[in-house]
């Protein structure tokens, strides 16, 4: 969520991911039993399964926990089948909101999203009423400090299709999703570490909130976040954090 400060926003982000960092084992384990089934247990070949084995490294997951999420995938152990399912709304002040779930019961999912909406002054759209405001990308941002010419040089040589140098000192680099793999690994060739990197739904345009509709935002996205079923939430609210 990009705020009037993208990189306290940042903050504010990996905070709440520290905070709840069973629920991120959880999440990363049926993303990779999902991405196993669907493409095979081989990362090399899946890389749908590659980012989320990444993600899962990078959150000091256990390689044991991993092969087992694997197996459960690809059929060699026994578990829940887990189906995609993706929901549409608005929150507080029109910002548009996109839910992607995981789940082995889509009734008992929708029923609590759209609980989280009504409760929290939002409510569930249709189908394709709010992804048009997103693009699926790459995205790459390092902290202020970060040195922004080799940045660009490094970026614009794995195709980067976008650099920005936002006002607080960060710099956002944004690509193809196929290029992910390719930037990040010649990011660390170069000795660049991002604080955040991933393969995400990056808003094309923003809803400023303040004060009161700020708060009640947020207590909305909290809401939905804290949901068994819900894997991401992608919103275009822009706020102070």
């Amino acid at each position: 969520m990009a705020g009037h400060s993208k990189w306290a926003n940042i903050k504010h982000r990996k905070a709440a991911v520290d905070a709840k960092r069973g629920k991120v084992f959880t999440r990363l384990i049926k993303e990779i039993t999902v991405a196993a089934r669907l493409a095979g247990p081989d990362p090399a070949a899946n890389p749908r399964l590659r980012l989320a084995v990444d993600k899962a490294l990078d959150a000091n997951m256990t390689k044991d926990t991993i092969d087992r999420a694997v197996k459960k995938g690809s059929g060699g152990l026994e578990g829940v089948n887990y189906e995609e399912a993706r929901y549409e709304g608005y929150g507080i002040g029109g910002v548009a909101v996109m839910v992607d779930c995981l789940t082995d019961n889509t009734k008992r999912t929708v029923a609590d999203v759209r609980h989280a909406f009504t409760k929290h002054g939002g409510n569930l759209g249709t189908d394709g009423s709010v992804v048009f405001l997103f693009t699926y990308c790459a995205q790459f941002v390092f902290a202020p400090g970060a040195d922004e010419e080799l940045i660009m040089e490094v970026g614009l040589s794995e195709g980067a299709e976008d650099i920005i140098s936002d006002v607080d000192g960060s710099v956002e680099v944004i690509a193809n999703p196929n290029s992910f793999e390719a930037l990040k690994s010649v990011f660390a060739e170069s000795g660049l570490k991002p604080e955040l990197a991933e393969v995400t739904y990056k808003p094309t345009t923003l809803n400023t909130l303040e004060g009161e509709e700020s708060e009640k935002m947020q207590k909305l996205l909290d809401a939905l976040e804290a949901l068994d079923d819900v894997q991401d939430v992608y919103t275009t609210a822009n706020y102070d954090v």
